[in-house]
This record gives structure tokens, sequence and C-alpha cells, in this order.
């Protein structure tokens, strides 16, 4: 390719530790849809702090990307934590593993 052709590339998505990141409104999912299993965070409820909203209870979900599988039971692990930070240390914790 020469200089002045241009160059197409994919969007980038954030990552965490080296896994993709994506979040829409209060779900995170969490991992790479082509391994096994990804994780999805749900932010049930929060607390101010100062004029931050902070998440202060999540749910997080180990689950396996088989699309033969129905939502429910893709579920193979589930957790409960009150803040976002301990949740990522859970879920990091499953993709690892």
């Amino acid at each position: 390719m020469s200089e002045q052709e241009t160059k197409v590339t994919k969007p980038a998505f954030f990552s965490y530790k080296g896994f993709p990141l994506v979040r829409k409104g209060d779900e995170i999912y969490y991992g790479n849809m082509y391994d096994n299993y990804v994780i999805r965070m749900q932010i049930t409820e929060k607390t101010k702090v100062g004029d931050i909203d902070v998440a202060s209870k999540v749910k997080i979900y180990k689950m396996a990307t088989d699309e033969k599988l129905n939502p429910l039971e893709a579920v193979v692990k589930q957790s409960e934590k009150s803040s976002l930070y301990e949740a990522f240390d859970i879920a990091y914790i499953w993709l690892t593993r």
C-alpha cells in the first residue's frame, strides 16, 4: 500500500487487562465473543457521590458464547458485588481460569 492510499481500520474496543469491553447503559460485556465465555455485568443500583452516579450493586454473569444455547442455559456462573472494581476483579478471574 502506498502512503497516499488510505488505510481502513477496524474500530478499536476499549479493553481492560487485555479483554474487550463494551457498555450500553447499565450493561457491560467483558471478554471476546470468539472465546468460549464472556462476562455480562448489570448495574442494578447506583449511589450519588458528589455529582457522579457510582455503581453500588453489580450482578455478574459468566455466559457461554454458544449461539445454540438459550440465554438462561448460557449462564454458567453468577455473582453480585458492591462495586464495579470488585465486579471486574471477579470477571477477570473467571475469564482467565
